[in-house]
């Protein structure tokens, strides 16, 4: 027997590891996001209407004609929900170049919402969904949501959860893009 201390059996390089490792996470967030998405609207954008915060009238389709030729983007989000206040900077960012209206699901009545608003700071144009039946519609089972739809009332992008703004701002570029 030899006193020899034994040598560690020989790896490969780190970074074949750290790669394996970055490509497993990714194929875990994409499957998961894909489930999470699995019943939410595809195709046509589901039309609504109601009365926003202000008590002005708003129809989706109204609202896309008066942005002809651009994509728009539906923001879904809650009072109540944390991940929802990291996406706010995002959203008042992204409606400065941008066609948003947002959608505040369970939340409660307009003037709850308009009160909740108002002591947070947003100024997005917004309809209270206090039963969450707009939200229903798209199929979104949690919030923050967003829905990209395009020029044509198709819906190109979806996504649930936090996403940033370079992310939001690639695909309301790509929904304008001519197919």
């Amino acid at each position: 027997m030899s006193n020899e201390p034994a040598t560690p059996a020989a790896r490969g390089p780190r970074w074949r590891r750290w790669a394996l490792e970055a490509a497993l996470f990714l194929v875990v967030l994409v499957a998961f996001q894909a489930w999470q998405l699995r019943d939410v609207a595809r195709g046509p954008a589901p039309g609504f209407s109601g009365p926003r915060l202000d008590d002005t009238p708003f129809e989706l389709a109204g609202w896309r004609a008066q942005h002809p030729g651009k994509p728009v983007l539906l923001y879904f989000w809650a009072e109540w929900c944390p991940v929802c206040r990291t996406t706010a900077a995002t959203v008042t960012a992204i409606a400065e170049d941008w066609p948003v209206t947002t959608i505040a699901m369970q939340s409660g009545t307009a003037s709850e919402v308009a009160a909740h608003m108002a002591a947070r700071g947003y100024a997005w144009p917004t309809l209270a969904d206090a039963r969450g039946e707009i939200t229903q519609r798209y199929g979104f089972t949690g919030v923050p949501a967003f829905a990209v739809i395009d020029p044509a009332g198709q819906i190109r992008f979806v996504t649930m959860g936090w996403t940033s703004e370079p992310g939001l701002r690639l695909r309301l570029w790509w929904a304008g893009r001519p197919s």
